[in-house]
This record gives C-alpha cells, structure tokens and sequence, in this order.
C-alpha cells in the first residue's frame, strides 16, 4: 500500500498500480478505480486485474495539462458512484488537484485545502478557483448533494442519538450534523420503574423530541431503512438516500412482545403488565396497590436486554410495597429468570439476596417466558436444567413480563452487524473494525458493557471526540472502559448503585462501599439523575464523564 496516497479515509490517490496494491485494495473493500492517464480507455489489462480484485475500472482520461471545470464535474460524477475509489495517473498534486476541485461545489474552500495540507499538498493558490466553483454552483441552485448530504448523521434520538449529537456540537458547532427521528416523543426510560412503583408521574419522562434534539442538529422525521456503508449513505423510510462523512448509529434495541405467545394480546389487562413501555408502567403500579392475596410472577428473558436490573427492581419495589401494606405475607413471589444468576456482577449479589430473603421471593434460574393466557392467567415457561428441557405453568395474579430484545432489522440485516446482528464496534474505541468513518453506542452496540442510559453518559463523549479526529484524517485516542450503572432499587429510601466495567470491575464514582444499599443512592436515582439526564447529558454538559485516551 506504499504505492497509495491517502486524501481522505474513502479516497486515496495513485501514481503506480502494482498487482499486489489492487489485491490490497480488494481486501479493504476499494469498488472504484478512476483512471486519469492519457489514453486510459487503452488500459484493458488494468481493466482486467482491477475487475479481478472487486474494483470497477472506470478510465476518465485527461487531454492536456489544463485540468478545466468540465474535467473535475466528470470526476465528481464519477465519485458518486458507490465504494471508497483510488485516482490513478501520472502527477499525484494533479490528482489532488482535480479532487479538489470536483468538491469545490460541495465543501468550503478552506475545508478542502486543510484536507490537502494533511496529505502533503499545500495549494493555497487554489482557494479562489475553489471558491469560485463553491459560489457558481450555490448561485445556480446546483450544488451536489445539497441538503442531503452531511458531515454527520446520526441514526436515532433517544438517550443515545442526542448525547452524542450534543458532545459532538459542543466540540464543532459548525458541524452539519442530521438526526434521523420519526418519534415526536422523547422518553426517559430509566423513569419507569418508579412510575411502576408510584413514585413518579407518567409525564415526567415524557418530552417532546424538539426539546431534545440540539438546535443546531437538523432533526429528519424518518427512520432508516438500511445501512449502505461502502458507499456511506443510508436508505429511508420514504425510500429517498442520505450521504455521510461519518456515522453514528444509535438505533437502539427492539422489544420483541411477539415472541412470547399471547402476551401482545393480554398486555395490560389481565393482570399482564410490564415498565419496559411508557404506556404499561401505571398499570403496574395499579395492579401492585390492588394485589392483597395470591400470586405475583416477575421474568426476565436471555440477556442482552436493556438495564439488565430493571425486572428484578419491578419485583424489590412491589415487595416493599406489600410489605409496608401488611400484605406481603399472603402473596407468593417468583423471579423466573432465563439467566443462572441474581445478577451479572456477583459483588453485589450478597446484598441483593439479602432483599430477596426479606420479601421471601422464589428465584427460579433457567426458565423463559414462553406463552402467556391472559383470561385463564397462566404463565407457561420453558426450563432448561440438568435433566434437559420441559414446559411449566403458572398461574398468576400479577405477571410483570419482560420481552425478549433483539437488533433492529435494519441493522441486523446490514454489513454493518456482528454475527449476532448487534452493531459490529470496537469495544473501547466504539469504531466499526471495517468500517472507519462509523461508530455506534447505546443498546444498539455489540459490546458486553450494560445497556443503560449510564453507560451512554460514558459513550458519548469518547464517540464524540473519536468521530472527530477521523474526521480529521486521525486515529482515534478516547477510550470507553465498558462502564454502565444500574441503580438497584431495593426498597422505597434505598439504591444498590451498582457502577461497573467491562469483566465485571466494579467503578464506583462515589465514595464508600457501593455493594451497601444508601438513602444518598436513593437521592440520586430519584432527584439528581433526571436532572443530569435532560439538562447535562442531552445538552452536551458532560458530567463524570472522564476517559482514558491512548497515549
């Protein structure tokens, strides 16, 4: 690859074409080779061996010294063609050259020549026939891309899609940056386990999305269809193409309902509820206050799901509940979890089984939701143990039903997806391996950090100054060390703030023993983080948000 000149991550220029370069460019998926010689339409065994490696071989040859503006809109149309391309000729500053000024209508000037100096051209003469051709083509309404093209697009706005939009602003406020949202609602999430418990209003983790989204942030009321990174766009809901210099995927997670059966049907009503939906999280509560006698069954599906805590909490705060009610007593309580374990991080299991014996509550391992009878209120699950695998039922009074949670289609279906049809990501770096120019973070990533608004807090920032520096033609240094944090509310007063990393390094940012449930947790989960949830996090005010860089 030393025969090859990098003028940006998904162009580079040539002067030499051996067969092991056009091999190498196969490999890092190259798709277009432009061929600026004299007489280039004559190169058939270029044509050939490029073909062989993966590469379209199209000749664009030039008469004449003159690089004129005809010459450079016949490269800028030839550049939109898909894939990272190679510009090979005989004059290397020639080829950047003309690359400029086939961007000129696109870019600023000064962008441009700033992208040639860090390849080792330093042109300043070319800034007034750059701008000339940046000026013609706004004046006549020709300029390519147009609104549809950006320096970022950032895909979703929830927790994770507006943080990152915010950091990466508060860095670059020039940027132009597109937010692909078709919700009118912003959700905070991490809210709902306290209205399923009564503690806060339904409204309350409700915004709308103009509110979040940053103001210098074009907000497209779409959703993505499917991801075309080789040739850095993303196809629409309406069909229509959005272009990129870089990506960040925010997607998020799908609760699959559906693959329980019966469960989309009873879902609230029947005594069937579940806080992983704005809608659903009052009946609990409802259902919690009504139950004086019988029998309350919690699940938790096979992880990955989002915040990993959140159905054993349901199942604390319903507990507690009863308890000060005097009810407790005459209501059985089953955790049928899919897992082998209370909790992933097994520091702090002590203190939770401690609740756990308090409210008297049955852990049972190894078995899925698999069926639900809304009108008979019966539960059937699938048990996986050492004799093999069986169904059982339950009947219930009060079933809190986690879905199974699953990649969107349109990322699971994507070249952009790991084998389990996660964003593909860097653990520590949150870059794509194959993909250069995109990053994801939320519950969308492939990583086996915790998927919850915590975790994005970290992410955010080391997306941010990441994305930048490939941005500007540099190797990212900022690194995510897997934290997430799940605020385990253990009783009404009391939180487990269970902080941790990757491999399960606990990552308190408090002092004291963070396996001891506080009263100051409990200040924190219920008063501080909504707070720095809607006016820190989502306006770019990075708060305990420190990373390792690389040196």
């Amino acid at each position: 690859m030393e025969a090859l000149q990098r003028l940006t991550p998904f162009l580079f220029i040539a002067t030499r074409l051996e067969p092991e370069t056009l091999q190498a460019l196969g490999a890092q998926r190259f798709r277009l080779l432009i061929d600026l010689h004299s007489g280039a339409s004559a190169q058939l065994p270029l044509a050939e061996e490029a073909g062989l490696n993966g590469l379209d071989y199209h000749p664009l040859p030039l008469h004449g010294p003159q690089l004129t503006d005809s010459l450079a809109d016949a490269l800028a149309q030839e550049l939109e063609r898909n894939g990272p391309a190679v510009l090979y000729g005989d004059d290397a500053q020639a080829l950047a050259t003309l690359w400029a000024l086939a961007e000129a209508p696109r870019y600023e000037a000064d962008a441009l020549l700033n992208r040639l100096a860090l390849a080792g051209f330093d042109l300043p003469q070319l800034r007034p026939r750059l701008q000339a051709r940046r000026t013609a083509a706004i004046r006549n309404g020709s300029v390519p891309g147009g609104p549809m093209e950006y320096d970022v697009v950032v895909v979703g706005g929830g927790a994770a899609g507006c943080a990152v939009t915010a950091s990466l602003l508060k860095r670059a406020p020039f940027l132009r940056i597109a937010v692909l949202e078709p919700s009118e609602q912003h959700y905070y999430q991490p809210g709902w386990t306290l209205v399923g418990a009564g503690m806060f209003q339904q409204d309350f983790t409700q915004r709308p999305m103009r509110r979040c989204i940053p103001e210098r942030a074009t907000w497209i009321r779409q959703a993505v269809r499917a991801f075309d990174p080789l040739a850095n766009r993303v196809l629409l809901a309406d069909g229509s193409r959005l272009r990129y210099r870089t990506l960040a995927v925010c997607t998020g997670l799908e609760l699959a309902w559906g693959d329980i059966e019966g469960l989309e049907e009873t879902l609230g009503r029947n005594g069937v509820t579940s806080n992983y939906a704005y809608h659903l999280a009052p009946y609990t509560w409802q259902l919690v206050r009504e139950l004086r006698q019988g029998r309350a069954l919690f699940t938790q599906p096979p992880i990955p799901i989002k915040c990993a805590g959140a159905p054993q909490k349901a199942m604390y705060l319903s507990c507690d509940w009863w308890r000060r009610e005097g009810v407790l007593g005459d209501i059985q309580v089953d955790f049928c979890s899919a897992g082998t374990a209370l909790f992933s991080v097994e520091a702090f299991v002590p203190s939770l089984m401690r609740y756990v014996e308090r409210y008297g509550a049955r852990l049972n391992f190894g078995e899925t939701l698999v069926a639900v009878d809304g009108p008979a209120r019966r539960a059937t699950f699938r048990v996986v143990d050492g004799d093999g695998s069986r169904l059982v039922q339950r009947d219930f009074d009060l079933l809190h039903a986690v879905p199974p949670q699953r990649p969107p289609e349109s990322v699971r279906t994507s070249p952009l997806a790991n084998p389990e049809g996660w964003l593909e990501v860097d653990p520590y770096t949150l870059q794509h391996p194959r993909f250069a120019n995109v990053f994801g973070l939320g519950d969308i990533i492939g990583a086996s950090n915790a998927k919850t608004a915590a975790a994005v807090r970290k992410q955010a920032p080391v997306v941010a100054e990441n994305l930048l520096r490939t941005l500007a033609d540099e190797a990212p240094r900022a690194r995510y060390d897997g934290y997430g944090a799940c605020p385990l509310t253990v009783e009404r007063g009391r939180v487990v703030l269970a902080e941790f990393g990757y491999g399960g390094r606990l990552l308190p940012s408090f002092p004291g023993d963070p396996r001891v449930p506080r009263c100051s947790a409990w200040a924190l989960k219920t008063r501080v983080m909504p707070r720095v949830y809607f006016d820190l996090m989502l306006k770019g005010r990075e708060w305990l948000t420190a990373s390792r860089a690389e040196p």
